[in-house]
C-alpha cells in the first residue's frame, strides 16, 4: 500500500494557486489602455450590491486571503483619492489595476468576517460533490497513481511460472489483494502472492476442461467456471478439495458474478442462459439454483456495482440491459416488457429501429405474437401504476466507430467501478477491425412508463491491434474507473479519458473522443488475452496466449 496525504506528489495541491489572479487582470488592463470611467452610482432605492471594500480584492471563496501587507501594495488609499480626484475635473485618469465586478461569492468572500464560512462554503460544496482529501483520498491523490503507472517500464516486470499449464484466459485478485488466481487453459488454476511473486498453490485438474472465468465472493471463497459446463466453490482455507460442485449449464461456462446484498451467484454460459445460485443453502451436493434469463448469442454478463441492472453482450452485435434487477424472479419468455430496440450513437440522435430493421428479426428476443399481446398486457398495467415494471429488458445495438453499416461482435464486457458507464471491446464479423468503446448511461425520467429509463452514448474509442483473432481479450478499469487497461498485441496498454485522467464526469466530451494512451508495455512473446488491476496495489496483471503471467509494478 502507498500512503497518501497533502504532502504527497499527488495530494491537495490548491494552496497558492489564487494569489496570481489580480496580477494577470492587471496586465491586462496595461496592455488594453485607460480603462473607462466608473459607472454612475445607483439610485437611492435601486437594488445594487455595495461596492466591495477597497482595503479587500474580489478573491473565489476558498482560497486564502492576502496578507494586510500584500493589500496595502496592492492598492494604495492616497492614490486611489488622487485618481478620484482627477476623473472629477474631467482630466483622463491613469491606467489603474483591473477591477472585476464583483459576483455574489466574490462580495461575500470580501468581506473579512465572512471569509471563513465562504470556505466553508466552499468545502461543504465540495464534499457533496464526492471531493475533497477526507471524503475520498484517492479522488485527491489520483495524480501520484497516474505518476505511479506512467513510471512502470516493461523491464520491471517480473514473470510468473505458468509456461506448462496453456493459455491464460482470466486473472482474478482477492478483495484484498492479498492472492492472485489464474485461469488456465489445461484444466487447472494457479495461486501466487502479488507481492512477493511467490507460488502459492496449484489445483490440478480443478475442472475437466479449459477454466475460463474466476470471481471472489469475499476474502476466502472463490468460484471457478469452466468448459466442462460446471461451476465449483473453493476456500483458501483448504484448497485440497472443492467445496461443492455446481451442475444446471448445458454448455460452456463463461463468466460468473455476485451479488453481495442477497449473496446469489449468477453464472451464464454459451447454452444462452443465466442461472442464480443461492448459496445461503449452499451443501456438499451443491446449491439450489434456478433460470433466470435466456437469449440467443450470449457472450458476457455483468451486474452493475449495485446490482440494479444487469447486461448481457451477445455475438450477434446486441447489448442487452435489464432495468430495476430483481434476481428473485424467474423471466421466461413473454413474462418481462421489452422495451424497443434502438442503436446508440455518439449524439443526440438516439433512433429507434423498428421491426423493420435489417437485424430485429435475428434480434435475442423475437417474440411470437401471443407473447406481444402478454408485452401489451403488462404494458398497459404499468401505464396505470405509473411506474417503469420491474426486470424490464431494453435492446440496444451500440455503435462502434466504423462498423456503422457493419455487422460486429460484442467480444468482452466491463463495467465501471463506479456504474458510470460500461466498457466493451467488439469486433467486425469479418474479424477485420477490433475496438475499445466506453458508453456512458443516460440516466433520466422516461418520456413513457414504459420506455427505457437508461440509454447509452459512445463518449470514447480507440482502435485496437487486431492481433490474435478468434480470441476473447478481457480489458478492465482500474479501481477508481479513471484508467483502462486492454490488451493489445504482445502487451497492454493504458488508457485514460484525457492526458491527465480525469474522472469520466468530469471530461465527458460532447462527442465521441478517441481514448487517451497513457503507457504502453509489451513484455510478452505471444498474445495477450488478459489483464487486471490489482485492487490495493500499483500493480498489473496480464497474461498470455502461451501461458505466461507478467507482474507490472514500479520499481523505487
Amino acid at each position: 500500500m502507498f500512503t497518501f496525504g497533502p504532502g504527497s506528489p499527488g495530494g491537495d495541491g490548491t494552496a497558492g494557486t489564487g494569489t496570481e489572479e489580480p496580477a494577470s487582470h492587471a496586465g491586462q488592463a496595461t496592455a488594453a489602455g485607460p480603462l473607462p470611467s466608473p459607472p454612475a452610482p445607483p439610485q437611492p432605492g435601486a437594488d445594487a450590491a455595495p461596492p466591495p471594500s477597497p482595503s479587500r480584492s474580489p478573491r473565489r471563496p476558498g482560497v486564502p486571503s492576502l496578507p494586510p501587507a500584500a493589500h496595502a501594495r496592492e492598492l494604495e488609499p492616497h492614490a486611489a483619492l488622487d485618481s478620484s480626484a482627477a476623473s472629477t475635473q474631467g482630466e483622463p485618469s491613469p491606467p489603474s489595476p483591473a477591477r472585476r465586478r464583483p459576483g455574489p461569492d466574490c462580495r461575500a468572500g470580501g468581506r473579512g468576517r465572512h471569509g471563513l464560512g465562504a470556505r466553508l462554503f466552499g468545502w461543504l460544496r465540495e464534499r457533496s460533490l464526492g471531493r475533497g482529501l477526507f471524503v475520498d483520498p484517492a479522488r485527491d491523490n489520483f495524480r501520484t497513481m497516474t505518476n505511479l503507472y506512467g513510471s512502470i517500464h516493461p523491464a520491471d516486470s517480473v514473470y510468473l511460472s505458468t509456461r506448462t499449464h496453456g493459455a491464460v484466459f482470466n486473472l482474478e485478485y482477492s478483495p484484498d489483494g492479498s492472492v492472485l488466481t489464474v485461469a488456465c487453459e489445461q484444466t487447472e488454476v494457479l495461486l501466487f502472492d502479488p507481492i512477493s511473486s511467490k507460488h502459492i498453490k496449484t489445483l490440478s485438474e480443478a475442472h475437466e476442461d479449459c477454466v475460463n472465468n474466476i470471481r471472489f465472493l469475499d476474502n476466502r471463497l472463490f468460484a471457478t467456471c469452466s468448459d466442462d459446463t460446471t461451476i465449483a466453490l473453493w476456500d483458501l482455507r483448504k484448497l485440497n478439495t472443492k467445496v461443492c460442485t455446481l451442475h444446471g449449464h448445458t454448455s460452456w461456462v463463461k463468466n460468473i458474478e455476485y451479488d453481495t446484498n442477497t449473496r446469489l451467484l449468477v453464472t451464464s454460459g454459451f447454452d444462452g442462459n443465466v442461472i442464480i445460485w443461492d448459496t445461503n443453502r449452499c451443501t456438499e451436493d451443491g446449491c439450489p439454483h434456478k433460470k433466470f434469463f435466456h437469449t440467443r448469442f450470449l457472450m458476457r454478463m455483468r451486474l452493475t456495482p449495485d446490482c440494479s441492472k444487469m447486461l448481457i453482450s451477445t455475438s450477434s452485435g446486441y447489448l442487452l440491459i435489464l432495468h430495476d434487477l430483481d434476481l428473485t424472479k424467474s423471466l421466461e419468455v413473454g413474462s418481462y416488457p421489452i422495451l424497443r430496440a434502438r442503436r446508440t450513437t455518439s449524439s443526440s440522435d438516439l433512433t429507434t429501429s423498428g421491426s423493420s430493421g435489417p437485424r430485429v428479426s435475428g434480434s435475442p428476443c423475437h417474440h411470437s405474437d401471443s407473447n406481444s399481446s402478454s408485452e401489451k398486457h403488462m404494458s398497459r398495467a404499468s401505464q396505470r401504476e405509473g411506474v417503469s415494471p420491474r426486470n424490464s429488458l431494453e435492446v440496444l445495438t451500440p455503435e462502434v466507430p466504423g462498423e456503422r453499416d457493419r455487422g460486429n461482435c460484442i467480444t468482452s464486457l466491463q463495467l465501471h467501478p463506479k456504474g458510470w458507464a460500461t466498457l466493451l471491446r467488439c469486433s467486425s464479423n469479418t474479424d477485420d477491425q477490433e475496438w475499445t468503446c466506453v458508453y456512458e448511461f443516460q440516466e433520466g425520467a422516461p418520456v413513457r412508463p414504459v420506455s427505457p429509463r437508461c440509454s447509452l452514448r459512445l463518449t470514447h474509442y480507440i482502435e485496437e491491434a487486431n492481433v490474435g483473432r478468434g480470441y476473447i481479450k478481457e480489458l478492465c478499469f482500474s479501481p477508481d474507473g479513471r484508467m483502462i487497461s486492454s490488451p493489445h498485441g504482445y502487451g497492454i496498454r493504458l488508457l485514460g479519458f484525457d492526458k491527465q485522467c480525469s474522472e469520466l464526469i468530469d471530461c465527458l466530451p460532447k462527442e465521441a473522443s478517441p481514448l487517451r494512451v497513457i503507457r504502453s508495455l509489451y513484455s510478452h512473446n505471444d498474445v495477450v488475452l488478459t489483464t487486471k488491476f490489482s485492487p490495493t496495489h500499483c500493480q498489473i496483471a496480464s497474461g498470455c496466449l502461451s501461458g505466461r503471467v507478467s507482474l507490472y509494478q514500479p520499481k523505487f
